[in-house]
């Protein structure tokens, strides 16, 4: 379940990396690179009490998800990326 200030990193039509909060209608910001994308996402969610980071791949699939600290997940699974 996606809650409102969690955040989505993925790719736009011009070439440019988002990194979007799911309430809002644009994205917060734009980055050349996905890590650069997704690295600004982690900092912004860290500032407002942790949440989820979804990261989208070239095909426009969700290819990871990660809970950012201090985000509530009463069953964390085990983390294999990191």
């Amino acid at each position: 379940m996606s809650k409102d200030q969690d955040r989505m990193v993925y790719k736009r039509a011009d070439g440019n990396w988002a990194n979007k909060r799911n309430d809002a209608g644009k994205a917060s910001s734009l980055h050349a690179t996905q890590q650069e994308a997704v690295e600004a996402a982690k900092e912004m969610l860290e500032n407002q009490g942790g949440g989820e980071l979804s990261t989208k791949g070239l095909n426009g699939q969700i290819r990871s998800k990660d809970t950012i600290a201090p985000g509530n997940d009463p069953f964390p699974p085990k983390d294999t990326e990191h």
